[in-house]
């Protein structure tokens, strides 16, 4: 390059650096095309421009205003929104910026939150990145799936050591193409909520597969409980001593896990994994993946996990209604969460024990249940049935959240009396008890010895009455009482099955 032209390209940089460049305002992730926003409710809107710039946001007739403070960071709040499946225009306007955000095809309607591990992380269809997912029938649901009212925005699995600001994922219109990455449960919850109320649905999917309750908490509400502390001492210790593989040692396991895939194995794992990837330890899921969505404006959870417990399992319903509890928190007031009871399936994970743990959390006010005792598989960790599923989520929903007069559980053990050499059990959500399929299974009875025996069961009007000849004094019964209780078949007239049950804590020898 010659002298002249040098000085020449000097000058244009140095012009170039002296004219201000335009600021850009932005929105926060949960803010695409296409969304859906709460209906009925305070709208939040927040995300970034130069300090001191005013931010405008227009939409549905409202003009909002709000100036970006010192670290550029702006928000605003609509005032509530009435339901439209008119998809309109939403933008955003900057003091400093050249042109305004614009975010089309927006409508007003309900918004979840789905979260929790791989039976809600699942999608409808099998796809390269859900190469085990899909679902009963998926061929036609997926071609069914044109339910332009339906919005679905799913963020990209994130683990970080701090809360982020910012998690990727878009909103997507429901279409037979689009849904095949749906989570197939938060799709068939959205689905039939929509059929019912006739308003536009939103569901936010933010799951990772075989993640802990505990990796979507956050740092404050862990460290404020001392039960749970020394599980988040345990892993800051771990991060702050980490060490990744490098030198010959992370060579040879690259070397290693091409050569597994060249022949089709399974890679090997990396010997020295990072903790903060690790999603069964505590808040790096909430860090990376519910932290950008708060406080974006819904009307309640869904979540489904339990399939991955470490630690003391004394401690799962600790962590569970401290998620709960802290959530709410987050978002103000106590939204309704409803949750999944754990499937059938023959492996330890999927427990008694386990599923009574869950059922625990429903002593916290606006909690529900879906009970899937009848819909697992003995050998697949993830049922394909998941439009059940969704049916009895949808179902509590509608009778606790939008009024409608409908059945929402399953038969609940209330009580039980000691009557001779008999136990009767009396139920709430009894209304035509049924045993489907012939006579009542997988009852068991025991005495004080603590010694559970097959029983026979009957059922008289809102009551069961059990019983055993092996039995003459009995003490306690249970119901559905194993890993894969095959043939438990206690139902009421809406076809809503009994989850699991024990009248009395004690253990089976």
């Amino acid at each position: 390059m010659n002298r002249k032209l040098s000085f020449v390209v000097l000058v244009g940089a140095l012009l170039a650096s002296a004219v201000p460049a335009f600021a850009t305002v932005k929105l926060a992730s949960p803010f695409t095309s296409h969304m859906v926003l709460q209906r009925e409710k305070p709208v939040p809107v927040w995300g970034t421009a130069e300090a001191g710039e005013q931010v405008t946001v227009e939409f549905a007739g409202q003009k909002k205003t709000a100036t970006a403070d010192a670290g550029g960071h702006w928000r605003i709040e609509l005032k509530p929104l009435k339901a439209s499946d008119e998809g309109r225009a939403f933008v955003v306007r900057g003091s400093k910026t050249a042109q305004p955000v614009r975010l089309d095809d927006v409508l007003v309607g309900e918004v979840w939150l789905a979260s929790g591990q791989s039976n809600m992380d699942f999608s409808v269809a099998k796809t390269e990145k859900f190469y085990f997912a899909g679902v009963t029938n998926e061929a036609a649901e997926v071609a069914a799936a044109n339910y332009p009212n339906i919005r679905m925005f799913r963020g990209e699995w994130t683990r970080t050591y701090e809360p982020q600001t910012e998690v990727a994922g878009e909103w997507k219109v429901c279409t037979p193409e689009n849904v095949r990455e749906f989570s197939a449960i938060g799709y068939f919850f959205a689905r039939d909520l929509q059929r019912e109320l006739n308003v536009p649905v939103g569901i936010v999917t933010l799951t990772y597969g075989a993640s802990t309750a505990q990796a979507w908490i956050r740092r404050e509400a862990i460290a404020a409980d001392p039960r749970l502390k020394p599980a988040l001492d345990e892993f800051d210790a771990k991060v702050k001593s980490y060490v990744p593989l490098s030198g010959p040692e992370l060579t040879n396991w690259q070397a290693a896990v091409a050569e597994a895939k060249a022949a089709g194995r399974r890679p090997p794992r990396n010997p020295r994994p990072d903790p903060v990837l690790d999603q069964h330890n505590p808040t790096v899921l909430f860090n990376g993946m519910i932290a950008p969505f708060v406080p974006f404006a819904i009307r309640g959870f869904l979540w489904y996990q339990g399939e991955s417990i470490t630690g003391a399992r004394e401690l799962f319903p600790v962590w569970n209604e401290t998620l709960i509890r802290d959530w709410r928190k987050l978002w103000g007031g106590e939204l309704p969460f409803y949750f999944c009871q754990l499937a059938a399936l023959q492996n330890n994970s999927n427990n008694p024990e386990v599923r009574e743990l869950q059922a625990g959390a429903l002593k916290l006010p606006e909690t529900g249940m879906a009970v899937t005792i009848d819909i697992g598989d003995p050998k697949n960790v993830h049922p394909k049935d998941k439009q059940d599923v969704g049916d009895r989520l949808t179902r509590i929903a509608l009778a606790n959240v939008y009024g409608r007069k409908l059945e929402f559980s399953g038969p609940c053990c209330e009580s039980s009396v000691v009557r001779g050499g008999e136990i009767q059990l009396k139920f709430s959500h009894a209304g035509g008890l049924v045993a489907r399929g012939g006579i009542l299974k997988t009852f068991e009875i025991a005495g004080a010895d603590k010694k559970f025996v097959p029983a026979e069961a009957r059922i008289d009007g809102s009551t069961v009455i059990v019983s055993s000849p092996e039995v003459p004094s009995p003490v306690a019964v249970r119901y559905a009482w194993a890993n894969y209780p095959d043939g438990c078949n206690l139902y009421n007239a809406a076809g809503l099955p009994a989850g699991p049950f024990r009248t009395a804590d004690i253990q089976a020898r």
